[in-house]
């Protein structure tokens, strides 16, 4: 190891390589969070850079090893024995792919887990049982919501953090990826005045996004709106918004009954989870109320399999829906490290059909793809999404 590192930026910057799996290096630091280190080492090293907790005293003693008399065996020995040698992983979903971002020594798991579960105002004596939290940090100026989700599992409990930005100005048909023909369609959708709009998509796709959009775009103090959901990620002025909570059996289904009371114009359902939600929902759709609401399928038209498997009659089906949005986020070109190029043969075929390489329209288009650049870790992609609507 000590010939992917100089022994200067290994001293400099207190950071000991400690072992390489492909193009990544893990780089044991004393302090992970030194982004000037991490980009050095990344400069020099030509890899892309997993932080490893250490103290400042055993890098000190890992560089001394490796850079000195006793050998690179006995250094990285030490290094595993300092780090751990199964440490806890933390990963960071990027654009639908999963990333190495940082280790954390296996003693400290505990620590680091408690102190999640205190931020979420969970129960830090419970580990045998899932559990849910949230909480609001705030970060350069900008407040961000978590949502903690812990899950025990043979090795000790795994928990994943949903990041959101509620300052984020996306509630826009454009702000969502919305133009031309599917922007027509989204104002069809919206100018019923009843019947059900479902939007569906796999989990992290912008369903919710594309729900509050729609809110945002109807909101008008002319009519009542009420919004059921689990969480509330956006706040809006003038949308009734109410919160599930199934310990109190304030279910979709109960909070949907009771909504019904409430003389509502448009009704936003988060998501529909069962047969009884459906049901509802599409009853009140019949009787003059918008109901905008989420589910879970691979496209459009198998939204109308999913409805009728969960138990909804087919003529409420036929009676009530109104639409379908499929959608998907779709990962945007780098633009620092943007080149254009000329596809081959297959992949024209295979984007726009048999004989496309012959096609001169095609010939005359402009096609791109990022090369890998540090803004991106290398995978010619920065970390945003575009919304693809159907």
């Amino acid at each position: 190891m000590s010939s992917v590192l100089s022994k200067n930026i290994a001293k400099k910057y207190s950071a000991v390589p400690v072992k390489m799996v492909r193009d990544e290096l893990y780089l044991a630091m004393s302090d992970p969070l030194n982004f000037y280190a991490i980009e050095a080492v990344k400069t020099a090293t030509k890899k892309r850079i997993v932080p490893m907790l250490t103290t400042e005293e055993g890098a000190e003693r890992a560089i001394i090893a490796l850079y000195g008399n006793e050998g690179a065996a006995r250094a990285i020995e030490d290094m595993n024995r300092e780090v751990g040698e199964d440490e806890l992983m933390v990963r960071m979903r990027v654009d639908g792919l999963l990333r190495n971002m940082l280790t954390i020594p296996k003693h400290l798991q505990a620590t680091v887990l408690s102190r999640v579960k205190i931020m979420g105002g969970m129960d830090i004596a419970e580990r045998k049982q899932p559990q849910d939290g949230r909480t609001n940090v705030r970060v350069k100026n900008t407040d961000v919501d978590l949502r903690i989700s812990t899950l025990p599992t043979i090795y000790g409990e795994k928990v994943v953090i949903r990041l959101l930005d509620p300052q984020a100005q996306i509630l826009t048909p454009e702000g969502i990826g919305l133009e031309n023909r599917e922007l027509e369609m989204y104002n069809q959708m919206l100018s019923y005045k009843s019947g059900v709009v479902l939007i569906t998509g796999p989990t992290g796709s912008g369903k919710s996004s594309t729900m509050y959009t729609m809110l945002n775009k109807l909101n008008d103090e002319a009519i009542n709106m009420i919004s059921l959901e689990d969480p509330v990620e956006f706040h809006i002025d003038g949308v009734n918004q109410v919160q599930i909570n199934e310990k109190t059996n304030m279910t979709f289904a109960n909070g949907l009954r009771s909504v019904l009371r409430q003389d509502p114009d448009v009704i936003a359902v988060g998501e529909i989870r069962d047969g009884e939600t459906a049901s509802i929902a599409m009853r009140a759709a019949i009787t003059g109320h918008l109901v905008l609401s989420t589910i879970h399928t691979n496209d459009a038209l198998s939204a109308i399999e999913r409805l009728l498997d969960i138990g909804v009659e087919p003529y409420l089906i036929a009676s009530a829906l109104r639409g379908v949005i499929s959608q998907r986020l779709v990962r945007r070109i780098c633009p620092h490290c943007r080149k254009e190029y000329m596809p081959d043969t297959n992949e024209l075929e295979l984007l726009f059909g048999k004989n496309a390489a012959k096609d001169e329209a095609l010939a005359q288009m402009h096609f791109y793809r990022g090369e890998g650049c540090p803004m991106c870790y290398g995978t010619g992609y920065p970390g945003e999404s575009a919304s693809l609507k159907c």
